[in-house]
Formats: structure tokens, C-alpha cells, sequence
């Protein structure tokens, strides 16, 4: 699923071009390792997803959508690793946490148990 993840993340990023235009190529690859391991660490593995009931990854997906506390969370802890250790400037952080939801959304809903 990492994969899946950093190709999605370079497929996004590399189209936004508030992002694309301030990085270098180096820096390019090493913040979407950056931010497909946040993503991947904090979206529950299919495994985990089968297991878990009342419709909780929907609630998840929902947070995330509304900006809720989880998306905030996620977006607090990447821009502050991004800003550490690439000395990102906050236009392009900003532009990073705003990608975010939509990234985070798409990785929950593959992670859901396939209904039969």
C-alpha cells in the first residue's frame, strides 16, 4: 500500500504548482517519502479496517473530510516535520496541508472492508 501511497502523493503534489516550483528534485522525492509514511502510519491497514466496527473508519473518513481533529492532527505533526527537516517555507506547507484531506480520504475509503 506505501506504494499506492507515494505515487499518489507524487501525482498530487507534483500537479500543484505552488509545490512543485519550490522544491528541488531532491528535496522533491524526500518530502513524498515524508508525507506517504505520515499517511500510510495513520491509515488503518485493510486488515485493521475488517476489524473494526459501527462504521468507525467511516466516522474516520468523515473527520477527515469536515477538517476534524484527526486531519488536524496529521496536518500538525507533517507541516512540523516538513518545516524541521526541509526548512520549508509556509506557503508550501500550507499547500501540503491543504492536499492533505483529499489524500488521507482516498487511502481510508481503500482501506474499508469490500462489502460481498
Amino acid at each position: 500500500m506505501f506504494d499506492e501511497i507515494l505515487q499518489a502523493v507524487k501525482e498530487h503534489l507534483g500537479n500543484n504548482p505552488e509545490v512543485a516550483a519550490n522544491l528541488t528534485p531532491e528535496q522533491a522525492d524526500a518530502v513524498h517519502n515524508e508525507i506517504a509514511n505520515h499517511i500510510a502510519n495513520n491509515v488503518p491497514a485493510a486488515g485493521e479496517a475488517q476489524g473494526l466496527i459501527g462504521g468507525l473508519l467511516g466516522k474516520l473518513e468523515s473527520s477527515m473530510a469536515a477538517g476534524g481533529p484527526v486531519t488536524g492532527a496529521i496536518e500538525g505533526s507533517l507541516v512540523n516535520s516538513l518545516t524541521t527537516k526541509f526548512g520549508l517555507p509556509p506557503s508550501v506547507t500550507g499547500a501540503i496541508a491543504g492536499a492533505l484531506p483529499s489524500l488521507l480520504q482516498r487511502f481510508a475509503r481503500s482501506a474499508q472492508p469490500q462489502q460481498q
